[in-house]
């Protein structure tokens, strides 16, 4: 009995043994176990409707993805000040306000004013008696009743005077007033600040009633027209760049808005952060950006030759790209690509046989079909 009971002990023990283990998986097929070669029937091609062809030569713009913003050229940047300082007496600006060219910013009061303005009317006065001695001094040196030396001090006058009167009439200039329209009556204590060109404020850094000196600033305008887009390109990027590239920019608040533009300018000096500069200009203007707005731009490099595909006929496998090349009726064997620049539907191969399949048969369409045939075949 007890050998009996130690047999049946071990034939259960062996009986459990033999069970399959469910937590043992069957290998997948892999491109170690997958021939690399399928075939298929006369029937099988024609329902797959392959499109067989060979790589051509073309050329592929690559694309690059910049960061940036916007920023108005120094020439659309106003600072307004005073020449000659004064008070502050009125103004309406406020930062973001559109103004004119030619509108009036503020106005000024200072007693300098009247002072230069009485100055120059007195030279202008003095001008014209100095002008009437001066004719007078040379009829009486031509009859000979005048010294040459009293004619030259009258001449010396005159040009003396003459001087001062076009100083102070620039003067006058400086702080808006129109020296030919000036007259006794016209004297004030005020005067206006002007618009120099058509834009928005972009500062205000002055109230009513501060006295600002000649080296004040006491608004900043800047006219958006024409605003630049300020791109930081790093420097390995920088060999497919060139003057007169195409942009396409969104703004990053706003990534469905694209808009156009073109390099025009390209510095030559690298950062710290080595990158360098590089100014665009938008194909339209009056686009609602603003200046400081951050950007994101697509840059076209230049266009290369190179050993192309359609980009259907690369397949992606493993973590590895192949294309099928026919190899005789019904046969197609798959062959390890690299996979270059996209652009337009063709797609560049940079791999080392990229040359040697310029003269092989490629399938171009529905090499999908040929991988899935391949893998059920595999699986089998």
């Amino acid at each position: 009995m007890k050998f009996s009971f130690f047999s049946i002990f071990i034939l259960i023990f062996a009986a459990c043994s033999s069970t399959p283990n469910p937590e043992v998986a069957t290998p997948q097929a892999s491109t170690e176990t997958m021939p690399m070669r399928v075939e298929m029937t006369a029937a099988q091609l024609k329902n797959a409707q392959l499109e067989i062809g060979s790589p051509e030569r073309r050329k592929l713009g690559n694309t690059i993805k910049v960061n940036g913003f916007m920023e108005a050229p120094p020439q659309n940047i106003i600072s307004i000040s005073c020449p000659l300082g004064g008070y502050l007496k009125q103004t309406k600006l406020l930062p973001g306000l559109k103004v004119r060219r030619g509108e009036v910013l503020a106005t000024l009061e200072d007693p300098q004013y009247i002072t230069l303005q009485q100055e120059y009317l007195a030279t202008k006065a003095r001008l014209e008696y100095l002008s009437a001695d001066l004719a007078r001094q040379e009829t009486l040196n031509r009859d000979q009743s005048s010294s040459d030396k009293v004619l030259q001090l009258a001449r010396a006058e005159y040009q003396t005077q003459q001087i001062n009167a076009k100083a102070l009439g620039e003067k006058l200039k400086l702080i808006g007033i129109n020296p030919e329209r000036l007259t006794v009556d016209a004297i004030s204590k005020n005067i206006q600040i002007y618009a120099p060109i058509e834009g928005f404020v972009a500062a205000v850094k002055v109230n009513i009633g501060k006295y600002v000196a000649p080296t004040d600033v006491l608004f900043e305008l800047v006219n958006t027209d024409d605003i630049h887009l300020t791109l930081n390109v790093f420097e390995q990027d920088l060999a497919g760049l060139a003057i007169g590239q195409k942009v396409m920019a969104y703004a990053n608040a706003d990534p469905n808005t694209v808009y156009p533009a073109k390099i025009i300018l390209i510095s030559q000096n690298i950062g710290e952060d080595r990158s360098v500069t590089v100014h665009c200009h938008l194909d339209q203007k009056n686009n609602g950006l603003l200046p400081g707005m951050f950007m994101t731009a697509m840059v076209e490099t230049q266009n290369a030759s190179a050993i192309t595909l359609p980009s259907d006929a690369i397949l992606r496998f493993e973590n590895a790209h192949y294309v099928f090349v026919a190899q005789s009726e019904g046969i197609f064997e798959m062959v390890a690509v690299e996979k270059g620049t996209e652009e337009n539907g063709f797609t560049a191969l940079v791999s080392a046989n990229a040359a040697s399949l310029l003269s092989q048969k490629i399938v171009l369409k529905n090499a999908y079909t040929l991988l899935m045939k391949m893998k059920n075949a595999a699986e089998e």
